[in-house]
């Protein structure tokens, strides 16, 4: 089937039944609901480098067949998938790296579908099409790229069908290996690393710290200001200022709220910490922390222990809490192999790029093997 293909600057001229009809409403990040508060809040604009270009076909009954997120991107910043050093490389050889295409949910490190298809057309041709539409058009605007960020395993099985490069990647996840309550999930770590995970924890309570969730519909606004407030000022420690403005998360509580969670840290019922999470029907996402005081332990026991103890209470099986830290190997989250995928138009940088990736995909293969060595599980 041939798909006819264009591309749209506005979610809404999609419109949430046309996109939700297609998405896998179950992942949040790629909801017409999440994907409409990025760019209804100016959270996502050409204001703050992120153009949207949304990717759209139509079958020949001009039903819609195929959708993608696309964003013309000046910058690499929010990304988590780290090409600056090809940028320097395009600058240095007077080239523009900067607008490059961009498939990814932003600012979202989180694995999950990048193009949506309908059940009647076949994903990899789909794909193929995809990609021809894509490439052409950058060739056309002499855009140096297009990248698909944290695609999960069905899309990176069609895009393996692709040219694209393919770049590799090590996150942390938690995954219940079959436990009912935290204390059953300890019993299956070493002795040293139970004691120390009961000392982390006890020392939090014994400093005074209580711990409330709240359901997206439970949260009020007074709530929401108090986390906002905390969430820009730990940005603004760093001399930054956080990517989400307060109308996105007001969004999201108005219009998603059964897939919002939020985990407030409280000393002597004033609150001092909070965690935004998002959550699927078996998968919950850390996102979001803020705070305005440093406290020992205060930040994993907020945005990690309490993750898990909410995930064994809900009965959800798996605990996606953000890019990096090598902190979370030793608490009982296991390294996880993300990828992504790249179009290079330069043929004289698609070379070297492949090069480079060949080389960094055997080391993220031995740092992988290495992480799984340090795991504090009995007998792993």
């Amino acid at each position: 089937m041939t798909l006819r293909f264009s591309f749209v600057e506005r979610i809404a001229e999609i419109g949430a039944d046309g996109w939700n009809g297609l998405a896998d409403t179950d992942y949040p990040f790629l909801r017409y609901e999440y994907l409409q508060a990025l760019e209804a809040s100016g959270s996502v604009s050409e204001a703050t480098g992120w153009l949207p270009y949304h990717l759209i076909a139509r079958s020949d009954d001009e039903k819609t067949a195929v959708l993608m997120p696309l964003y013309r991107k000046m910058h690499s910043w929010g990304e988590y998938v780290f090409d600056w050093s090809w940028a320097d490389a395009y600058e240095r050889y007077g080239l523009p790296y900067y607008p490059k295409l961009l498939t990814a949910i932003p600012f979202t490190p989180c694995e999950g579908p990048r193009l949506l298809i309908r059940s009647d057309i076949d994903p990899q041709a789909a794909m193929t099409q995809a990609t021809t539409a894509i490439e052409t058009y950058a060739e056309r605007e002499r855009i140096s790229s297009w990248h698909v960020l944290f695609p999960d395993v069905d899309a990176q099985t069609v895009l393996d069908g692709t040219h694209l490069l393919q770049r590799q990647g090590v996150q942390f996840h938690w995954q219940n290996p079959g436990c009912e309550d935290f204390e059953a999930f300890l019993g299956l770590l070493t002795s040293r690393r139970r004691k120390n995970i009961r000392r982390e924890r006890a020392k939090v309570r014994e400093s005074g710290f209580t711990f409330r969730w709240l359901e997206g519909r439970e949260i009020t606004d007074a709530q929401l200001h108090y986390f906002y407030v905390f969430y820009q000022a730990t940005y603004m420690k760093r001399g930054q200022r956080g990517y989400l403005s307060r109308t996105f998360f007001e969004e999201i509580l108005r219009t998603m709220p059964e897939q919002a969670l939020l985990v407030f840290a409280e000393r002597e019922n004033r609150p001092v910490a909070a965690a935004f999470f998002f959550k699927g029907t078996s998968t919950l996402y850390g996102r979001y922390w803020g705070c305005l005081e440093e406290f020992d332990q205060l930040h994993f026991e907020t945005c990690y222990y309490q993750g898990l103890d909410y995930c064994l209470a809900q009965g959800l099986p798996h605990f996606d809490a953000g890019a990096q830290g090598e902190h979370k190997l030793l608490r009982g989250f296991k390294p996880r192999i993300t990828r992504s995928y790249h179009w290079i138009a330069e043929s004289a940088f698609r070379d070297a790029i492949a090069d480079f990736l060949r080389q960094e995909t055997l080391q993220v293969k031995r740092y992988f093997e290495e992480a799984e060595t340090v795991l504090p599980y009995r007998h792993s």
